[in-house]
């Protein structure tokens, strides 16, 4: 069943078979191994939604009185907090031929992690339930490190290349079929069920999405694979960090990647000016969370077969929409008060941004996932998420203090770094061939 699901998705003969970049052992259980890292890669997804720092928890956070500083610290804290201890944990991970059971480990720490928080929000509140959510966030951030650090590694073990970018495009589209039917109940429950008990299962719901998911995973069929020797291991921190230095075409992708950004940090603000304009009213959190399952589920495949082709130009091209979107935002909300004004402006917007945002993570995933082989792979992962990781907590500072004085500002400049980023991606080498 598996080896004719996997055939006609990937419109491949059984007498073709593609194992480019792989192992002929791990090409005998491609099949098998593409949908188990595409039900776990789904179930992670959902979870990751249903407990969306930019949405759910701050709605979460705001039920049980948390402060506000406790609240703005969230988004920074779980989008950097899971980059920043790559690099040091990368020492761990490059040392062990199987990577999986790391994976696992890691999926299962953020159930616990995000358990706690359903936990917390129903016997605690106030400034007492902020800081346990906080440190709750951190747990789960740092348990995501391990899983991001082996998941590109050993989707390039198992998954040939012209193969991977279908994989994602596959797995955020079914994924976001999942998320348009949560927004859709959340629409329909908020009606009557806005208590603090609805989200509070709505999180152990999300939580148990990572155990499923671990369980799922740890079925894959890994062969042992290359392990970074005692002496090259030695070198610590900075020695990986000279990859920057030293290697050019991996300088330029962080560079690149650094610039694309805006398709990330812009999308709370697009929830803050809908909550400005149009009010705070439960029903816009179904909104955007339908708006954002619809964006993955009509974009997705097509962005992952394009990544197969060019995964830097799908970088491009995706960041680019991100950035007109934000310019013609920022013109609409400082010119335009009737339009500003209107309630169907905000969940388009942010549909379009979901669009161009899928488009810029597929490609960046894809494109370093190709760019390298094995343990050389698992440096460019750990040192580029760590400088990443980095920027976000200084970008995401600076946007916080400006979208004091202006929050379509911040769009606005955001925006224009987005068309920088879209030039330098374009400008980077084809890793497909």
């Amino acid at each position: 069943m598996f080896e004719k699901l996997y055939r006609y998705l990937n419109d491949e003969k059984k007498e073709e078979r593609v194992c480019t970049d792989i192992t002929d052992e791990a090409c005998k259980h491609v099949a098998k191994n593409y949908f188990l890292i595409l039900f776990s890669n789904v179930a992670i997804k959902l979870g990751d939604t249903l407990s969306n720092p930019k949405t759910v928890l701050t709605w979460l956070m705001s039920y049980v009185n948390a402060p506000v500083y406790l609240i703005s610290f969230i988004v920074p804290i779980r989008e950097s907090g899971s980059m920043v201890p790559q690099i040091a944990l990368a020492k761990y991970v490059s040392k062990q031929a199987i990577r999986k059971w790391i994976w696992v480990l890691g999926a299962f720490l953020q159930f616990l992690a995000i358990a706690s928080i359903g936990f917390i929000a129903l016997y605690f509140e106030g400034v007492t339930a902020g800081w346990l959510i906080i440190i709750a966030v951190i747990v789960f951030s740092i348990s995501r490190s391990l899983s991001s650090l082996s998941s590109k590694d050993i989707t390039g073990k198992t998954i040939p290349k012209t193969r991977r970018g279908k994989l994602k495009g596959y797995t955020v589209a079914i994924s976001g079929i999942l998320v348009l039917a949560a927004g859709l109940y959340i629409l329909y429950a908020s009606k009557s069920e806005t208590t603090i008990t609805f989200y509070s299962y709505l999180i152990f719901f999300a939580a148990a999405t990572w155990l499923i998911a671990a369980i799922v995973f740890s079925r894959i069929r890994e062969f042992p694979g290359e392990i970074e020797p005692k002496k090259e291991s030695q070198g610590g921190i900075l020695s990986k960090l000279s990859l920057l230095k030293t290697d050019a075409q991996f300088r330029n992708f962080v560079i690149a990647r650094s610039l694309l950004l805006c398709s990330a940090l812009t999308a709370p603000y697009y929830i803050l000016l809908a909550q400005k304009y149009v009010g705070k009213e439960s029903y816009l959190l179904g909104l955007f969370i339908i708006a954002k399952g619809i964006a993955s589920i009509v974009s997705s495949p097509t962005w992952g077969k394009l990544a197969d082709k060019s995964s830097k130009n799908v970088m491009a091209i995706g960041v680019l929409i991100a950035s007109i979107l934000g310019i013609i935002i920022f013109c609409i909300v400082a010119y335009f008060e009737d339009f500003r004004n209107a309630n169907w402006l905000y969940p388009i917007a942010f549909f379009i941004l979901g669009i161009a945002h899928e488009g810029v993570r597929l490609g960046r995933k894809t494109y370093i996932v190709d760019m390298a082989t094995g343990n050389e792979r698992t440096n460019y992962v750990s040192v580029s998420n760590t400088v990443i990781g980095i920027i976000l907590l200084i970008t995401g500072g600076l946007s916080a203090l400006v979208s004091l004085i202006s929050i379509e500002g911040v769009i606005l400049v955001l925006s224009v770094f987005g068309i920088y980023g879209a030039y330098r991606s374009y400008k980077l080498p084809n890793v497909e061939a």
